[in-house]
């Protein structure tokens, strides 16, 4: 038996994987989502969302994608590692993926991809009514030549609207490097920050986990000092909350016990410093700021 359901669990309630039905929506994750959907459906172009490791980049591209199958006029695709060799590579790509036919003699000309390019968003924005929207995580990645690649298929516009609508998600360097384009820099019609949970946010997020995996008790499972404890650990990381969480849970079934106290984390905690994982991680020790 799976040791969630030993805890009264009917699914893993601290996976790490981005599933958008385990997505707590922090006032500003609901915001970066909110937004973005605003500007996609009013087809505004570039939106930027921006936050360090472990913020719910990826989770909140999920949950977007989870918002946008339910639309019957957009075709969205997402790019989850934008790392290309060069301009030409990135274009076929995208040419492939949104399913355009290009013709391959010499490999496709440059000029002949992105006339296709050009004709699928006018088919499709224009002659269909449909937005075409192309998410990329780990936009950090983006060469400078990707970033002006995309910065062309901006301009690509009728008097109303953008033809392609872009979601660019990564890190703060992906800022540094918008600023050094101000071609690109200033087409962003939304930019967003996420930051890290505040106690409250850690307590909520735990708390919306364990019941959305079908936690019914009305006992607490995890105490008031094991989410300080949780909080202090993690700085408020969503992903190193889920990490924590999810081995105090095998910490108490270990244990034979019924609840997270502030005990069991820090044994959790002290555990890892002893066994030098500090050396690899040392934001996930309270004891290391």
């Amino acid at each position: 038996m799976s040791y969630y359901k030993v805890l009264g669990f009917e699914k893993e309630p601290f996976s790490t994987s981005p599933d958008p039905n385990y997505f707590y929506l922090s006032r500003e994750h609901e915001q970066a989502l909110t937004n973005t959907l605003i500007e996609l459906r009013l087809r505004r172009g570039l939106t930027v969302i921006l936050g360090d490791i472990g913020t719910g980049k990826t989770t909140l591209s999920r949950k977007l994608i989870q918002e946008l199958k339910a639309r019957h006029d957009v075709i969205f695709h997402i790019i989850l590692d934008p790392t290309f060799e060069d301009e030409h590579i990135f274009l076929r790509s995208l040419a492939r993926n949104f399913e355009i036919s290009v013709d391959n003699s010499y490999g496709g000309a440059l000029l002949d991809v992105r006339d296709a390019l050009e004709r699928f968003l006018f088919q499709k924005g224009v002659t269909e009514n449909k937005a075409v929207v192309l998410i990329i995580d780990e936009a950090q990645k983006l060469s400078d030549r990707s970033l002006e690649v995309l910065r062309v298929l901006l301009n690509y516009e009728t008097n109303e609207y953008k033809l392609l609508q872009l979601v660019l998600l990564g890190q703060a360097e992906l800022n540094e490097k918008i600023n050094h384009l101000p071609n690109f820099s200033d087409r962003i019609s939304f930019k967003y920050m996420l930051n890290p949970f505040s106690l409250q946010e850690t307590e909520e997020m735990i708390n919306f986990r364990i019941r959305r995996a079908g936690y019914k008790s009305k006992m607490h499972l995890f105490l008031k000092d094991a989410i300080i404890e949780i909080h202090q650990a993690t700085q408020g990381y969503p992903r190193r909350i889920t990490m924590l969480c999810h081995k105090a849970l095998k910490e108490l079934v270990m244990r034979n016990k019924s609840v997270v106290n502030a005990g069991v984390i820090e044994d959790i905690i002290q555990n890892e410093m002893r066994d030098g994982w500090h050396r690899k991680d040392p934001l996930l020790l309270k004891n290391s700021y």
